[in-house]
């Protein structure tokens, strides 16, 4: 019931199976402006994948947000997941598709409602990713959504066990790599912290005890951007060295897409480029 954006590499190919990046919007875009902002089609056509942007109509939220913060919106084969995990079936009908590289990341609402596609259909998306965007259940109505912005929401850990148990008996493993900006006051980098800490939670659920992800950074890396913001990543390892969380704060960087171009809402081109970055951390990762 909602309409939506495709783009294909100009080298498909039918007879070959192709990775799929889902893109959501943050409040106040539509599929065309993050697309253009993002940037990601330029990714996408060099790297050889198709990207999908769901679009939320006024009709389904007067801001254009994805209704993260609802109950309805926070489970599977419920709402707004169950829109676009359609929409990704639809998309599979009609291209050749690999179900071992489908991946969904999001900006702001379109972030949270990321975290919410990899609690609730981990068997069809591999990896996520979060620019902007707040941990599993952080709020359940508009109240809470506007608290949790800017102050965080509720206790990671128990977000993660929720987010555990959201997955049910499609329970596995969801890489994550989180983007946010150490000076936005929108969605406060508290919830960049939290998104982290509830998916290694999740994940550690999921895991034996012999083979957990650190909550503690493994290892920690300085970016200075001679150009731009510099930025720190994060990297939180499992047991036999494999980076699974990934969070990237960059400096002085507010409420926007990291990288990306003016063409489109909400991006700060003087940040490291969020698209090809996201990228690089998915095509590393397959179920």
């Amino acid at each position: 019931g909602k309409p939506y954006k495709l783009y294909v590499p100009s080298d498909y190919d039918e007879d070959a199976e192709i990775p799929l990046v889902v893109m959501l919007h943050g409040c106040t875009q539509n599929a065309a402006d993050f697309a253009a902002g993002t940037e990601m089609n330029a990714v996408a056509e060099q790297e050889g994948f198709m990207v999908l942007y769901p679009e939320q109509p006024r009709s389904g939220n007067f801001n254009y947000c994805w209704n993260w913060f609802e109950p309805a919106h926070q489970a599977r084969e419920s709402g707004e997941p169950a829109t676009i995990a359609g929409m990704v079936g639809k998309v599979k009908d009609d291209y050749v598709i690999d179900d071992d590289r489908v991946y969904v990341t999001g900006l702001s609402a379109g972030g949270a409602m990321s975290v919410i596609m990899g609690a609730t259909y981990p068997d069809v998306f591999t990896a996520i990713g979060v620019g902007s965007g707040l941990e599993y259940k952080a709020a359940t109505n508009l109240i809470e959504a506007n608290m949790a912005m800017q102050n965080g929401g509720p206790n990671p850990a128990i977000q993660g066990e929720r987010a555990f148990e959201a997955m049910g008996e499609h329970a596995r493993i969801v890489p994550v790599i989180v983007f946010h900006g150490s000076d936005d006051w929108t969605v406060r980098p508290i919830n960049g912290d939290q998104v982290t800490e509830q998916w290694i939670e999740t994940n550690n659920l999921i895991y034996s005890d012999s083979d957990h992800i650190s909550k503690s950074p493994s290892e920690t890396i300085q970016h200075d951007n001679p150009n731009g913001k510099n930025y720190t990543q994060y990297l939180y390892k499992n047991s036999k060295g494999e980076s699974i969380v990934e969070k990237y704060i960059v400096q002085g960087m507010g409420h926007a897409w990291s990288g990306g171009s003016l063409q489109g809402s909400h991006t700060d081109p003087q940040g490291p480029s969020a698209s090809e970055i996201m990228w690089n951390f998915f095509k590393s990762k397959s179920k």
